[in-house]
């Protein structure tokens, strides 16, 4: 038993490894990517055909590009991950915890146009347990640039993961994309599931009942 745990962690390290944001590293400022933008920003909307000389329009490319490196796709900056910290989990807790409703507003990496939703995470403690509030800043840290929903859901669970000592950890998201809303097929009824579960989550049928149960 023991041999076939260690082969699965040895299996699951290997799994985390894989999961590759793609980015390119440089070495600008939020000033100057700011900078940058509004000023590339200013060139699509004159190709667009919008007078920049509008009382409207003229900080319009300062505004966006504001909002793209401080809000919006601020996980794109490592500095701002959030600060957690581990503790001792002295009450021997050793149910399922289950944080519900952890919005979701992030940007389709395709069109960089919004999906926006819920996150629903439950773990099993094992001897670590962090602040409820970090749960919330984990996803909101990884939701903060452009993505699929899919990476999404599996950088979160890995994450969470290495910073419980635990893998008993279950994530699952709910999501609306505006690039089905508002392209192509307009539909604005339908949303997207995605989830990530590891060991009792997958292995034991009655715990991932209960989860599923716990957040209808």
């Amino acid at each position: 038993m023991k041999h076939l745990q260690a082969m699965h962690k040895h299996s699951f390290f290997i799994y985390c490894k894989i999961i590759m944001y793609p980015m390119r590293e440089n070495n600008l400022t939020d000033i100057e990517k700011i900078e940058a933008i509004s000023l590339l920003f200013s060139e699509i909307m004159t190709i667009l055909g919008l007078d920049l000389e509008d009382d409207s329009l003229k900080k319009t490319p300062y505004r966006v590009a504001k909002m793209y490196v401080r809000e919006i796709f601020k996980g794109l900056n490592k500095d701002n991950y959030p600060r957690i910290s581990a503790f001792e989990n002295k009450y021997n807790y050793n149910q399922m915890l289950i944080v519900k409703n952890i919005k979701v507003m992030s940007a389709c990496e395709h069109h960089f146009v919004p999906f926006i939703g819920e996150a629903f995470v439950a773990y099993i403690p094992n001897n670590k347990v962090i602040w409820l509030s970090k749960i919330n800043r984990i996803v909101d840290f990884y939701s903060r640039k452009p993505q699929v929903q899919e990476r999404l859901t599996e950088e979160i669970h890995a994450d969470l993961v290495e910073k419980l000592g635990t893998e008993d950890v279950a994530i699952l998201i709910r999501a609306k994309h505006y690039c089905v809303v508002m392209r192509w097929v307009e539909d604005i009824n339908s949303s997207t599931t995605t989830s990530k579960m590891w060991w009792k989550f997958m292995d034991s049928s009655d715990v991932r009942k209960e989860f599923l149960e716990l957040i209808k």
